[in-house]
């Protein structure tokens, strides 16, 4: 065979390769598509982290939309669950009562919500929170702070995402697109009950 015809065969391989890895990727296909919806919707897919293979801590800080600046460091000791959103995203409409009904059944026991909202102004968010009556806080995040500081875990128009934080402030889980309450419940019950 020739040096030619080896190259063209070799750059052919590859091309289907990369082809092949590219078709099987949902968020790719999606990102690809040019359909404008300016989201990325994940397929709800659940990453579990164990307690011995996680990242450190996570670190960031922003204001939430009442002006209230938070740090992560205030998390340390509990169960943190961390919804990214903004009001025109279809599946972040569809997953917030079921939000809000875990927030209320599981923040008595220890577990926090927060939502970061990477795209609305306050009042855009606010007629978000009265229509759907969520009662738990959300982060300004516009300027993307809070989503850069967490682009290990969260691709970024990759949007609803869901973070489960453990008692470290660790990432334990990750649901990539709309969240199914039942599995997000035992993602949460289980950091719940993790020693701290």
């Amino acid at each position: 065979m020739s040096r030619r015809s080896l190259l063209a065969a070799s750059g052919a391989a590859l091309a289907l390769v990369l082809s092949a890895c590219t078709a099987q990727d949902p968020l790719a296909q999606q990102a690809n598509a040019g359909d404008n919806k300016n989201y990325i919707a994940g397929d709800g897919s659940v990453t579990e982290f164990a307690a011995a293979e996680r990242k450190p801590a996570v670190s960031f800080s922003g204001k939430l939309f009442d002006g209230t600046a938070v740090s992560s460091d205030s998390f340390a000791g509990k169960v943190t669950v961390l919804n990214f959103w903004y009001a025109a995203c279809a599946p972040c409409r569809a997953e917030a009562p079921d939000l809000e009904s875990l927030y209320r059944s599981l923040g008595p026991q220890g577990a926090g919500f927060y939502g970061v909202n990477i795209r609305d102004e306050a009042a855009t968010a606010d007629a978000f929170n009265r229509n759907f009556s969520l009662s738990y806080p959300s982060f300004n995040d516009r300027d993307g702070g809070v989503l850069l500081a967490l682009t290990g875990f969260v691709p970024p128009a990759a949007v609803p995402t869901t973070l489960v934080l453990d008692k470290k402030g660790r990432v334990s889980s990750r649901i990539l697109g709309l969240a199914d309450k039942s599995t997000l419940k035992t993602l949460i019950s289980a950091a719940l009950a993790e020693s701290p």
